[in-house]
């Protein structure tokens, strides 16, 4: 009876420490295969690219394909709904924006909840945008532009990448702490905005450092100040448009996101090596070129973030009426 005892004993510590045992040896041998990490716009833009930069990171560092699948459609809810429905097994992962946060309040019928069915991994990337006008406007600094605004109610047309898109709800954002009214002008993508700025057929775009940076610095269009709280290391000079309006702020961000449910220890795996990416020299020397700083921290910080925006860009979107095209 005694070995008996023993074996049972023995049987019933193996089996209360297996769990365990599978949990480390599952974070161990992750990724064991490829892994999809879904996109929810076309390639070549902001999106795309800080998915193939850290999808070709991980690659190395992990031994596994990170391929990137562009899902666009819909404002990104195609791609999201896609991995919000996949298994919850850490191999298909979301490439979060920041137009998750607005879709939120933007979408009536969405069939998820972003807060509650995706996983935070870990951001990756905040890059600010630049408001930028014609060189004809009679605006040389950002208090001119707001006092030329408030002179020309409605006459002040500001184009965007599309109702919704972060360039216009950056716009939309300014209308409603500095009091103004821009006539928002929607075009199929920032770079036809761009176009049409660069053409005078609009007077103002908050655009995004990267598609921008090259009409600043060619003088095609000019820069009154950028969107985040601090300076960007790319236009040192551009103050900051909190500087004139107090509590200002509004940045692209990208991050990485999983389906609910998926082990605790596969995101804290990958928590971990995305950021040991962000310290990697050369993938830091990748982002500033697109005019970011990277984000990192716990995979906590980045939900805070997602939430916090959540909240702001609702109330933009109730007090602008955006409806999405």
């Amino acid at each position: 009876m005694k070995l008996l005892r023993r074996q049972f004993l023995h049987l019933a510590a193996g089996a209360a420490a297996s769990p365990v045992v599978s949990q480390v040896a599952r974070a161990q041998v992750y990724p064991s295969r490829p892994v999809r990490l879904v996109v929810g716009f076309a390639p070549g833009g902001g999106n795309d690219i800080a998915a193939r930069l850290i999808g070709h990171w991980l690659s190395e560092r992990l031994g596994q394909q990170f391929i990137v699948e562009n899902r666009p459609g819909a404002g990104s809810n195609i791609a999201t709904e896609a991995v919000v429905r996949a298994p919850a097994d850490g191999y298909t992962l979301l490439l979060v924006a920041v137009a998750n946060a607005t879709n939120a309040t933007l979408y009536d019928n969405l069939n998820f909840n972003f807060i509650r069915d995706i996983t935070p991994v870990a951001g990756l990337l905040r890059v600010p945008n630049i408001v930028e006008v014609h060189p004809s406007l009679p605006a040389q600094t950002l208090p001119e532009f707001i006092a030329y605004t408030k002179a020309n109610p409605g006459k002040v047309n500001m184009g965007s990448g599309g109702s919704g898109g972060p360039v216009h709800m950056t716009g939309e954002l300014f209308n409603m702490m500095a009091g103004l009214k821009m006539q928002h002008v929607p075009y199929r993508g920032e770079a036809l905005a761009l176009t049409d700025l660069i053409g005078g057929q609009v007077q103002v775009v908050f655009g995004s450092v990267p598609a921008s940076i090259q009409y600043v610095r060619g003088g095609k269009l000019r820069a009154l100040a950028v969107t985040t709280v601090t300076r960007s290391k790319v236009l040192p000079d551009l103050p900051t448009v909190a500087d004139f309006v107090p509590g200002y702020e509004s940045s692209t961000w990208y991050g990485i996101g999983a389906p609910r449910s998926t082990p605790a220890e596969i995101i804290e795996r990958l928590n971990l090596e995305i950021n040991a990416a962000l310290t990697d020299p050369r993938l830091k020397a990748r982002l500033a070129d697109l005019g970011g700083t990277a984000i990192g921290g716990p995979p906590a910080d980045f939900g805070k973030l997602i939430a916090a925006d959540t909240e702001k860009w609702g109330k933009v979107v109730k007090f602008a009426g955006i409806k999405p095209e």
